[in-house]
């Protein structure tokens, strides 16, 4: 079994070359990436003429305003750098079948037994120099026995260890720390690692078994440590992976805690640390080439007869069900034709699919003809099994039901089409005593079909709007004349009262009232209204209207 090998491949401006490529008008020059972080706007990626500026990522964007003031920038769009990322995670793949993504600027690649079919390790590496320099990107490589000391070497191989504090005593101090650290141990039982200097000074490439000499130059930061512990290891003099490999794992876990152990057991290869690729999303697509174009509704629908068949059985046998479909068009003018449809619920017959797409088929210009047609399952859902429990007769009436009538399904996904299926909604119980709170509103397409409302104390009104003020005497005595509405009105009969309190740990403005009796008034006009007595709270007493009846 050959050597496990790890390839970390760092795009050092990835935000700005991204942004190079997509904007083609884009002109030459210092370009920076900005985001806002902690309500100021700071650098988060540049592009060669920036860094050749002296500009720095994490720099306020002031401040690098105020050093080149031909600086342009541009908002950070992170989905699309991620996006972008798993576009070269798949272009990676043509070195090796094992890589992942190291958000939000690497990748990892696992060239065990690969490097050979590109003449070496080395030849690898100027093919990825090539491809790299043929897409506009800046890239920085190292290979080593583990992830952790491919990492280093990718982001800081030739790079000296500096301190970030001036004085003879800190420089004293550091050589007499590698000093005492060098007589400690041999370093085959936990002593100070020989140094030995990096092959070519600043190589991307650690021999397999050289890991110890080739990270022993490198600055402690490339053992990817947190901010405060650099800051601890650099105030003691402890600047080269080289100082820390000498001294007592014990000692460092107590004062450092086991991160930074941790950190140094995988870059030496003392613990694992896999490469997990990430797993290829579910793609549903297929795809017609027609020998002569068409254009007519009954060569379209009979393409489309022939590609669904094929489209949902791959879903069938992953278990998924098509949520969002899209057809396309494509033109013998190069333009295509785009039409969406949406389902109800996720499902993979074609029975119920083909009605939607037949209602879309008229928006579709044809043109001078189609001669290729492609259907996309856009978003897709698991299809599981459903077993219901509860009294035999009930639950096979409901099973038969669910099983065999997909009527309101059906009928959503047709209104869908028409309106959008964001725009139809159902109602379903709420948890809460409130009038008003004891229904919420869904979209009918993400929620399943209320089955047990709960059967309130009292009748509810088929009308409820928010409290409207009566004018009435200010006694909780139903009142045997009030007007409301601007209209006067008159008691013919009253049923209540029935009390209802307020959420004490909500603060509702429509409920400061306090505690409200709630009474049925039917007036001699005929109308029956849902009055309620406030009796006050953090407001004053009075009668109010809420609601009528059928």
């Amino acid at each position: 079994m050959p050597k496990r090998r790890i390839l970390s491949l760092w795009f050092p401006r990835l935000g700005a070359e991204r942004l190079v490529r997509a904007a083609r008008g884009l002109q030459s020059g210092p370009l920076a990436v900005v985001a806002e972080q902690a309500n100021m706007q700071v650098i988060t990626s540049l592009n060669a003429e920036g860094q050749a500026a002296g500009l720095r990522v994490g720099q306020p964007v002031r401040d690098a305003h105020a050093m080149c003031a031909a600086l342009v920038t541009r908002p950070r769009n992170a989905p699309a750098e991620a996006a972008f990322l798993s576009a070269l995670r798949r272009w990676a793949g043509k070195f090796s079948p094992w890589v992942a993504e190291e958000a939000p600027d690497g990748l990892v690649v696992d060239l065990s037994g690969c490097a050979h079919l590109f003449g070496g390790e080395a030849a690898l590496l100027d093919v990825i120099e090539t491809d790299c320099a043929d897409m506009g990107l800046g890239v920085q490589m190292g290979i080593a026995d583990t992830l952790g000391a491919a990492w280093a070497l990718a982001r800081y191989a030739g790079q000296e260890a500096a301190s970030d504090r001036n004085g003879d005593a800190i420089a004293q101090e550091a050589r007499a720390t590698r000093a005492r650290a060098g007589k400690r141990r041999h370093w085959t039982r936990g002593g100070a690692a020989p140094q030995v200097a990096a092959p070519g000074g600043g190589a991307r490439i650690a021999p397999p078994g050289q890991t110890y000499g080739a990270l022993s130059p490198l600055p402690i930061a490339a053992l990817r440590l947190e901010d405060h512990t650099l800051a601890q290891l650099n105030r003691l003099g402890l600047r080269r992976i080289g100082d820390l490999l000498g001294q007592p794992r014990a000692g460092l876990a107590r004062r450092f805690g086991r991160g930074l152990v941790l950190r140094l057991d995988q870059a030496m290869g003392s613990a694992p640390e896999p490469v997990s690729p990430a797993r290829p999303p579910h793609h549903f697509a297929v795809r017609m080439t027609l020998p002569n174009p068409i254009g007519l509704t009954e060569d379209v629908m009979a393409a489309i007869d022939r590609m669904l068949p094929a489209l949902c059985a791959r879903l069938e046998e992953k278990g998924r069900g098509a949520r969002a479909l899209r057809l396309e068009a494509h033109r013998t003018d190069q333009a295509a034709e785009v039409a969406e449809v949406g389902l109800a619920r996720p499902s993979f017959d074609k029975h119920r699919i083909r009605p939607l797409l037949e209602m879309k088929i008229d928006k579709i210009d044809a043109g001078f003809g189609i001669d290729m047609l492609r259907l996309v399952a856009v978003r897709t859902e698991p299809v599981h099994a459903r077993t219901l429990t509860g009294h035999a007769e009930a639950s096979r009436a409901v099973r038969e039901r669910l099983a065999g009538s997909t009527a309101v399904d059906d009928l959503l996904g047709k209104l869908g089409a028409r309106i959008g299926l964001e725009a139809i909604t159902r109602r379903h119980p709420a948890a809460s005593h409130i009038p008003e709170k004891t229904a919420q509103t869904l979209a009918a397409a993400w929620s399943e079909p209320a089955r047990d409302w709960p059967v309130p104390p009292r009748p509810r009104p088929l009308l409820l709007w928010r409290p409207e003020p009566v004018t009435a005497p200010d006694t909780p005595d139903v009142p045997q004349t009030f007007r409301w509405r601007g209209r006067d009105w008159r008691l013919a009969q009253a049923t209540g009262p029935e009390r209802i309190a307020p959420e004490w740990w909500l603060d509702d403005p429509d409920w400061r009232s306090g505690v409200r009796d709630y009474w049925t008034v039917v007036t001699e006009q005929g109308d029956r209204l849902w009055l309620f007595y406030g009796h006050g709270g953090t407001m004053s007493a009075g009668w109010f209207c809420q609601g009528s009846f059928a």
